[in-house]
């Protein structure tokens, strides 16, 4: 799973999120989450 850190924190329904997990949405409208094809290192940066 793909996720963006070091987020301000923002307040989401009833609890606070420092975190953005990337998904898209299929074509029946299920949330997809992005992932890499291959092992990568834990914190490696995206370019």
């Amino acid at each position: 799973m793909i996720a963006v850190v070091n987020f301000p924190p923002k307040q989401i329904a009833n609890f606070i999120s420092e975190v953005l997990t990337l998904g898209v949405p299929d074509k029946g409208g299920k949330i997809i989450l992005v992932r890499p094809d291959r092992d990568v290192e834990l914190g490696a940066k995206m370019f």
